[in-house]
């Protein structure tokens, strides 16, 4: 017996409920993505090229990163070439360094014939996706390691960064491929992951996200640790061995300014949707410092909420509530939390015929263009719907056009519930709003 169409319908509505408060946040902001060259020749690969389309058709500006390895030594060993590695780096001698560039430059062409097939949909409604790539990456000689001269194996000197976001604020696609080239033109063989690392740090990227073959950073009875601070982290990179090589790039990536890394199994089928779109995720996130934590406010929280309230009391944008108050109804509200301190938070007020009030939305000033006042509606509309409130509606004088961005539409004080009627200000004259769940 196969599900109900209605089903998976609601399913579909349920998962965007969640994920309306993350494409919110992401959009506009720059995410690295890193994958090896094991994952174009993995069977999954189609369906990671259609969510790489997707990231970018929300609004994410996407840089991607991909690696060659299975391909240059496939190519190297069809050669007759015997390889030659000291510890993970490749010696490149001329005829090595051949069979790099023709390796590189396939993955590259069989990647961007991919992402043209699955832009196609897009581009026949007028809006095309362009993928670009050039001469991004400024590279030198990595030199002699334990004696032993790497040739035409190079390091990373330098990103250019602003024709990269050049890039990027057209609306383009950015795809870089491990070759460098130096000032004199010769070219470089580069490590795929460094150079990820490189690209997310010069261009200051809110995520690398690390596609890799380990799912994750593991604990030690083998379940995946879902999130770590750099300090939490360095302990996992003598007790994860697998993980080691990837964590200490994670560590840092967010020591020289990206927001925050996800590693993630690139095997698992929407890997990339999961764990940026869901509240949960599915690797392991890394950040330099201790996580937001969104949750239901306690009474050791009306302080802070009270803080943040208090200004939009005065300049009329909130009505007063007293310490008194906020006490008893503590249990309506939700609260994001940054190192201690409460700098969101937001109230649901169930009542009848199966509605709900939004209220009290407020955010510090100092993390307004984060997202925060976002996350909490999303958090609030996800409590409603667990709630089995069917209608919510807001009283507004200054965010109208806010709620309306988020699925709100113009009411009348009549589509009140009648007891909420009886207590309209006047006098305030706020705007009634009302959203369908």
């Amino acid at each position: 017996m196969t599900d109900h169409p209605r089903t998976h319908r609601l399913d579909a509505v349920a998962w965007m409920r969640e994920a309306s408060p993350y494409i919110r946040a992401h959009r506009g902001q720059t995410f690295v993505v890193y994958f090896g060259g094991e994952a174009v020749n993995g069977k999954g690969f189609d369906g990671l090229v259609q969510d790489l389309i997707l990231l970018c058709g929300l609004g994410i500006k996407l840089i991607v990163v991909h690696g060659a390895r299975p391909q240059i030594d496939a190519m190297i060993d069809d050669a007759g070439i015997e390889p030659t590695f000291v510890g993970d780096l490749r010696v490149t001698d001329a005829t090595a360094l051949a069979c790099v560039k023709a390796a590189v430059a396939a993955v590259r062409i069989e990647l961007e014939a991919r992402l043209s097939q699955a832009a196609l949909d897009i581009r026949s409604r007028g809006s095309g996706l362009t993928v670009a790539g050039g001469n991004f990456v400024i590279a030198r000689p990595a030199g002699v390691v334990n004696g032993v001269d790497l040739r035409f194996t190079g390091d990373v000197r330098r990103i250019d960064r602003n024709a990269i976001e050049r890039r990027l604020n057209d609306g383009e696609m950015v795809l870089v491929s491990p070759l460098g080239y130096s000032p004199t033109g010769e070219v470089f063989n580069l490590n795929s992951l460094d150079l990820a690392n490189a690209v997310a740090t010069e261009v200051k990227a809110s995520k690398l996200i690390l596609m890799t073959d380990p799912p994750g950073i593991v604990d030690r009875d083998g379940s995946i640790v879902r999130q770590l601070t750099v300090r939490d982290a360095r302990s996992f990179v003598s007790s994860s061995p697998g993980g080691a090589r990837i964590l200490e790039r994670a560590i840092r990536a967010c020591q020289f300014g990206v927001g925050r890394v996800h590693i993630v199994d690139r095997s698992i089928d929407g890997v990339l949707i999961e764990e940026l779109f869901t509240r949960d995720g599915v690797g392991t996130l890394l950040s330099n410092t201790p996580f937001d934590q969104l949750r239901l406010a306690t009474i050791e929280d009306v302080g802070g909420i009270l803080g943040l309230i208090e200004p939009l009391e005065h300049d009329g944008s909130l009505v007063k509530r007293s310490r008194e108050k906020l006490e008893i109804e503590i249990d309506h509200f939700s609260v994001i939390v940054r190192e201690g301190i409460v700098v969101a938070c937001g109230a649901l007020y169930p009542l009848a015929r199966a509605m709900g009030e939004i209220a009290c939305i407020a955010v510090h000033p100092d993390y307004r263009r984060g997202g925060f006042g976002n996350a909490v509606l999303g958090a609030l509309e996800h409590r409603a719907h667990a709630a089995d409130l069917r209608q919510l509606f807001v009283l507004t004088t200054h965010a109208t056009h806010w709620f309306q961005e988020s699925g709100y539409r113009r009411a009348n004080i009549s589509d009140l519930p009648v007891a909420r009627q009886a207590l309209y200000n006047l006098q305030r004259n706020s705007i009634v709003l009302v959203k369908e769940l």
